[in-house]
């Protein structure tokens, strides 16, 4: 069973690699990328006054202003982001999943990761690739969870906010996603 899965992963990587539009043809410049990460940063401060806290609080802040998801059965996802530190653009990232099972729909959707401390940044720097799940923690954030946010509550590597959900497919997570540097 096993094997048949990654076959069928693999296939869904190819059809999304090859059916999709060229990487040249939507591919956004590193001033968009830039833009466009502080625009849904603030669009996020907006939704959730928690988030401005773990803003401030932040060592730097990797947004992904807009990552598409689509499946049936088998699915992928992929977006860019930059990272950004005292609000300035350091480097550019891309964030990609693939996934199988019950699953149907489409829908795009954005998150912002909260990088809390130097030891999550310089993972991120110096590794080509970080598969979510290996390296620094990452708690996904709801708001419910966020009600009770503090700067005393806040101990772990990385914390992420999903927002601006749009689509017909449910659940928005990080789980087998890799986030990969990006030149721009």
């Amino acid at each position: 069973m096993s094997r048949i899965r990654n076959c069928l992963l693999a296939l869904s990587l190819a059809m999304v690699t090859t059916v999709g539009p060229s990487q040249s043809a939507v591919a956004a410049s590193a001033s968009e990328l830039a833009t466009d990460g502080k625009a849904a940063l603030e669009r996020l401060y907006a939704q959730s006054a928690k988030a401005r806290t773990y803003g401030r609080d932040a060592r730097a802040i990797l947004v992904f202003p807009k990552i598409v998801k689509a499946g049936l059965v088998v699915g992928g996802q992929s977006g860019e982001g930059v990272l950004l530190v005292d609000g300035k653009p350091e480097g550019y990232f891309r964030i990609s999943a693939a996934s199988i099972g019950l699953q149907a729909g489409g829908q795009t959707f954005g998150y912002a990761l909260f990088l809390m401390n130097d030891s999550a940044i310089t993972y991120l720097r110096e590794n080509d690739g970080w598969a979510i799940g290996t390296g620094p923690s990452v708690v996904v954030v709801n708001e419910g969870a966020a009600e009770t946010a503090n700067s005393t509550t806040l101990r772990k590597d990385v914390y992420a906010f999903p927002f601006d959900q749009k689509g017909l497919m449910a659940g928005v997570d990080l789980e087998g996603s890799k986030i990969s540097r990006i030149k721009r």
